[in-house]
């Protein structure tokens, strides 16, 4: 049976479901809100991790102060040291004045560090310090300074595989970890899926003024059945885009797979692999190789598809470099082994710029200019997609 404390948090922070496992998270961020332990909450993009800290700050002693809410993904490294902790007056180019950091602001209350997987080591450094003794030395300064925060953190990133990888400090994630909350995603939370739908389809129908949109019971299934790789936030934009759209307000399972894309990539079967060729990619470099590899073996499908309905008579054979790379080369002919090395490498450095900058360009205009959609579209942190921006003029 739920505590009527939980129903009453879902209630006030207009959280939707019954599932167990959220309801135990909900719990225990009460049950840990008086103290002044730090959490980490953990789960995929998209669950509602950033409600949490909400709760465990509303139900503390420390509800009166501060609550500062952070994106580490979203400030550039450069700057992040001074947005946390604030700087002096000529410290670095651009300081004109001396500036609070959130933890001086936030003296008394509580801080939500969001993503906090992608901190530089430096800060991680210093955010341990804080957590051990309270105390920060401002950008430029070399007086400490005391702070009484509260230090809520969450994360989407496996933060164990990231100290194994020595990309997270250890004692940083046990200091973090003290109490961990770990949000379900939304493929596990059965019936919730169906309550969140009729609600989102309830407030799109009162902002726009239109009836509510249903779900017949073969779509009802489909609903239950489909991954959510967005999780809530993936729902709430289709069940929004399905309410303005379609005319019909009875949706059925066919105007459903319309919308859910994992049912709908007949429509682009170049982007869709199976899964013997599924790979997880750890950095930008290897996925453009991956780009360039699929190039050329579509090249060369196409090379062989063409001779065969010229029965015969169009030669196959090319130069590796123009299978892999699809720049035009006029004339075929031997190239001695130091001479085609050279070539390729020249031409892998150029393509691997150009596909990079396209990608990007590409995946800015697919979300709007929303960076922090298209990072995630591009499997690599805002951070990095800010540089990248920056590197190619795409602002």
């Amino acid at each position: 049976m739920i505590k009527v404390d939980v129903q009453q948090i879902k209630q006030r922070f207009g959280i939707i479901g019954n599932n167990a496992a959220l309801n135990r998270a909900i719990d225990v961020a009460l049950q840990v809100a008086p103290t002044d332990l730090s959490v980490l909450i953990t789960g995929e993009s998209g669950v509602g991790k950033e409600t949490f800290p909400q709760i465990i700050h509303q139900n503390s002693p420390r509800k009166h102060g501060q609550y500062i809410a952070v994106n580490c993904g979203a400030i550039p490294e450069g700057t992040i040291d001074s947005e946390l902790f604030g700087h002096e007056k000529g410290s670095f180019t651009g300081a004109l004045s001396d500036r609070k950091g959130y933890f001086e602001v936030a003296d008394g209350g509580t801080i939500f560090l969001d993503e906090v997987g992608e901190l530089p080591t430096p800060t991680q450094a210093r955010l341990l310090r804080v957590l051990e003794t309270g105390e920060f030395i401002r950008v430029g300064s070399s007086k400490v300074q005391k702070t009484n925060v509260r230090i809520v953190a969450a994360t989407n990133v496996n933060l164990t595989q990231a100290v194994a990888e020595g990309k997270f400090r250890e004692d940083l994630f046990y200091r973090l970890s003290t109490v961990p909350i770990q949000v379900p995603p939304l493929r596990e939370r059965g019936e919730d899926i169906i309550l969140l739908f009729r609600k989102f389809a309830s407030d799109c129908a009162e902002k726009y003024r239109m009836p509510p949109i249903r779900l017949d019971e073969e779509a009802r299934q489909l609903m239950l059945s489909y991954r959510w790789p967005g999780n809530v936030r993936e729902l709430k934009n289709i069940t929004e885009r399905i309410s303005v759209i379609e005319e019909n307000r009875d949706i059925t399972a066919s105007v459903l797979r319309l919308y859910l894309p994992d049912l709908n990539i007949e429509k682009y079967p170049v982007l869709v692999k199976q899964d013997s060729d599924q790979k997880i990619f750890n950095s930008e470099r290897e996925i453009l190789y991956q780009v360039l590899f699929d190039m050329k073996k579509d090249v060369n499908e196409l090379k062989k598809l063409v001779h065969d309905i010229m029965g015969g008579k169009m030669p196959i054979e090319v130069p590796e470099e123009s299978a892999a790379y699809p720049h035009p080369i006029h004339t075929v002919r031997p190239v001695p082994p130091i001479q085609e090395a050279e070539a390729v490498e020249e031409a892998e450095s150029l393509s691997l710029e150009e596909v990079e900058k396209e990608m990007i360009r590409k995946a800015l205009e697919r979300h709007n200019g929303r960076r922090k959609n298209a990072a995630a579209d591009l499997k690599i942190s805002e951070r990095t997609l800010y540089r990248k921006i920056k590197e190619y003029n795409l602002e």
